[in-house]
């Protein structure tokens, strides 16, 4: 749903870069390039980003909010 703010496997802090790492992607840079454009080197860290997929918006609809 949302980056975790460490990698799984390692512990690294990998959410700071992922704003970078979006716009990148959206200026149309490979996503390989804007990993190593972002600074990640390990590859449980880049897994992290590739493997990700962002569903805040399609369940924050169904969230509730306390009245």
């Amino acid at each position: 749903m949302i980056i975790p703010i460490r990698c799984f496997s390692c512990g690294a802090v990998i959410a700071h870069k992922w704003e970078e790492f979006q716009q990148l992607k959206a200026a149309g840079v490979e996503v390989a390039d804007a990993l190593d454009q972002v600074g990640m080197k390990r590859y449980c860290c880049r897994r992290m980003y590739v493997g990700h997929i962002d569903l805040i918006y399609e369940t924050a609809p169904f969230s509730t909010s306390i009245q």
